[in-house]
């Protein structure tokens, strides 16, 4: 079997997809649930709205990190001389991301649902809101620096023999 076959580059592929993908959906959930509780807080108390908007920015950031890490692993994907250790490296790397910033988008969808809403009663809550919301986009941060990890030991073996 070679260590270069044809379809290598699929897997790094398959890595820049699943980073973008996965990590997206996680910040479109993050944004459309915080989203109807800053529709719901909005109708109670409409000055409250621009304070409120801080798990929506969070769900975004949780995109770039995958645009980042695809960004990276599509510049090292090449159509000959590229191996099989580096397209599994960049799968995981993708997976990584993704699934993370998956993950990241939905703990700051259903947390900032539910402070934004309780937000409207209790204004005390705002400071808790905002430490969990930091916790919750450190997940993604995570998967961004494992990622980051893996796409550096891509280029330093795995080369094809020439």
């Amino acid at each position: 079997m070679s260590v270069c076959p044809p379809y290598a580059p699929f897997f790094g592929f398959a890595g820049v997809a699943a980073s973008m993908i996965f990590s997206t959906v996680g910040a479109a959930f993050g944004t459309s649930k915080a989203g109807i509780g800053i529709a719901g807080l909005g109708t109670f108390k409409p000055e409250l709205i621009m304070k409120s908007l801080i798990p929506v920015v969070m769900s975004g950031i949780i995109a770039v990190y995958g645009l980042v890490v695809s960004v990276l692993i599509a510049g090292g994907l090449k159509p000959t001389d590229y191996s099989l250790y580096n397209g599994f490296i960049h799968l995981g790397a993708g997976l990584a991301c993704g699934f993370t910033g998956l993950s990241a988008g939905y703990a700051i969808g259903y947390v900032g649902d539910s402070c934004v809403r309780a937000y409207v009663y209790e204004s005390r809550v705002f400071v808790s809101m905002v430490l969990i919301l930091i916790f919750g986009e450190v997940l993604g941060l995570y998967g961004l620096i494992v990622a980051l990890i893996m796409n550096s030991k891509a280029g330093s073996s795995g080369q094809c023999p020439i």
